[in-house]
């Protein structure tokens, strides 16, 4: 999948970020199983995406693979907002970006943003 690497269930730790079915999702908890008599530990993981909200549980044997999105992080002047967009100059670069609004965030003209990227979707993730 473009966008993440690949990482054993194990190394995992709460407050880090993975992938399931091409969604990205940040971890809430861990629990892991001992080994059983015929099989190997299982990790359970509780996630939560980060762009919905939605939440949902993965379980896996500890040593399989799992993805782990690449998150880009970056601050923002915002130029002005049309409709449910927010129009910012990226801080980095000073290229223009077009963000999804955030309903419970003061975001004003002329005010600076955090922002993330992962797996191709942007996010406001916090409002100065």
């Amino acid at each position: 999948m473009p966008g993440t690497t690949r990482v054993e269930i194990r190394t995992l730790k709460v407050g880090r970020y993975c992938c399931v079915d091409d969604k990205a999702y940040k971890i809430n908890s861990i629990s892991k199983s001992k080994p059983g008599k015929h099989g190997s530990a299982k990790a359970r993981l509780e996630l939560v995406d980060i762009f919905t909200g939605q939440k949902i549980s993965h379980v896996g044997s500890v040593t399989d693979s799992i993805h782990v999105p690449l998150i880009e992080k970056g601050t923002a002047m915002v130029t002005h907002i049309e409709g449910v967009e927010v129009h910012a100059m990226n801080m980095r670069d000073h290229s223009m970006m077009i963000l999804p609004l955030e309903e419970e965030m003061e975001i004003d003209a002329g005010k600076e943003i955090m922002w993330m990227e992962a797996l191709g979707l942007y996010k406001i993730i916090r409002d100065h």
